[in-house]
């Protein structure tokens, strides 16, 4: 039964993973990775398998083999090239762990800025992440975003550096140029070599 609720749920079948469930299927069961249902969910991005396994009791911060957590996998999917911010917001709100590390001390923005997933480092700044933490390499997850060349997820972690100087909320909007105090927004693209 366990394996039926893996394959349900990597599948997209809601009605039957809500079957399985109900039938006594374990929600935290794991495949030979170590990811659970959740876990699968999420990275896939599906949002109503998210929701329904929370109800069911999943655990939001079970690990896998690797140290992934459901939230990482919402994060960025290489196979479908995307990150899923509102799975990342559902995980969050069911008290995911905004600072879980994996190897090399890589935490949650790191992995959203290193792909340049904007709105998924939208939700994290929303969440209070800590902007400023380093992988053992001491590099933050601007630096990340800057190496690739990702100018809106520089641009979002620069002007929650000035709002956070400036005492505001970390994720309010930048005025518009030419407003009184405004503060226009840097492009931080590399100059092109001579």
């Amino acid at each position: 039964m366990n394996t039926e609720l893996l394959n349900a749920v990597q599948a997209g079948g809601l009605a039957q993973t809500e079957t399985l469930l109900k039938g006594g299927a374990d929600v935290n069961t794991r495949n030979e990775e170590g990811a659970t249902p959740l876990m699968i969910a999420a990275g896939n991005g599906n949002a109503e398998l998210v929701e329904l396994l929370l109800k069911s009791g999943a655990e939001v911060d079970a690990a896998d083999i690797r140290g992934w957590t459901a939230l990482m996998k919402a994060i960025f999917n290489y196979e479908q090239n995307k990150g899923f911010p509102d799975i990342v917001q559902t995980l969050i709100d069911a008290g995911a762990d905004i600072e879980h590390t994996i190897v090399y001390g890589t935490r949650p923005l790191m992995i959203a800025a290193g792909y340049g997933e904007a709105r998924v480092v939208e939700v994290l700044l929303a969440a209070g992440v800590d902007v400023s933490a380093q992988n053992e390499g001491g590099r933050t997850a601007r630096v990340m975003a800057e190496t690739k060349d990702y100018v809106e997820v520089v641009n979002l972690l620069h002007m929650h550096d000035i709002n956070s100087m400036e005492g505001k909320s970390p994720c309010s909007v930048a005025p518009k140029a030419g407003t009184p105090g405004g503060v226009s927004v840097i492009n931080f693209m590399r100059k092109p070599q001579s």
